[in-house]
């Protein structure tokens, strides 16, 4: 069975002060936490075991959602001493992540098609696939590009603008496989972006793009914040 996981130990020092004794993805949108819209899209792909990563206010996000049950899903979680990076996170659940799995950034609101980016994933018989959008400023993204089969064959952590060759980014959704894993050091801080795909492209192991095409953002700041509100509000 898919399980799901959603990063939320990062400190959203860009949504200061909203962030001051809050975690980011209890940040409301619409008057309800970011972490609720993204338990509630796993949901409705009956993705029901979730994994939650936490370390800047830890407790807050525990006390809201305790178990999981009055969400409808099983919440595990874990806590982070020291953050352990998007890559190192999922590392430290290498027990709980048994087969294939789904992670979700915090920071993200989407209506992405769950069971599209699973079926494109299994046909690809990915060890990864990376869930893509279009951007409009490359350079605060990772940005990817595939071949004409989906295969990525370059991937680039927020590019200076002379590097910049597309305005496909990475969407902050992922489709893995536990195999990942060994690619991932234990009590290190590792990247997605920054150390693990350009690992695997390094060692020549196929991972794969897709394009999202329902409604997507990532609130990294105010500015989106707003932006979200106002979009999502009218879908």
């Amino acid at each position: 069975m898919v399980k799901g996981m959603i990063l939320c130990a990062g400190k959203g020092t860009r949504l200061m002060p909203l962030t001051e004794k809050c975690p980011k993805p209890m940040v409301k949108v619409l008057n309800k936490p970011l972490i609720d819209y993204n338990i509630e899209l796993f949901r409705k792909y009956n993705i029901l075991n979730i994994a939650i990563n936490l370390h800047y206010y830890a407790d807050v996000i525990v006390n809201y959602l305790g178990d999981g049950t009055k969400k409808g899903v099983n919440i595990v979680y874990s806590i982070e001493n020291q953050i352990l990076g998007t890559a190192g996170a999922i590392k430290k659940l290498e027990e709980f992540f048994n087969n294939t799995f789904v992670l979700i950034y915090g920071d993200v609101l989407s209506k992405t098609n769950i069971d599209l980016l699973l079926s494109f994933h299994k046909s690809k018989g990915a060890i990864a696939t990376i869930g893509l959008y279009e951007v409009g400023n490359p350079t605060a993204c990772g940005i990817v590009e595939c071949d004409d089969n989906d295969r990525v064959v370059r991937f680039i952590e927020k590019p200076i603008k002379e590097e910049v060759f597309t305005n496909v980014a990475n969407a902050g959704i992922y489709a893995l496989e536990p195999e990942v894993m060994k690619f991932i050091p234990e009590n290190k801080y590792f990247d997605f972006g920054k150390d693990l795909f350009p690992l695997l492209l390094k060692n020549n192991i196929a991972i794969y793009g897709y394009l999202i095409k329902e409604y997507l953002i990532d609130i990294g700041n105010i500015e989106k914040l707003k932006r979200a509100e106002d979009e999502y509000g009218r879908l």
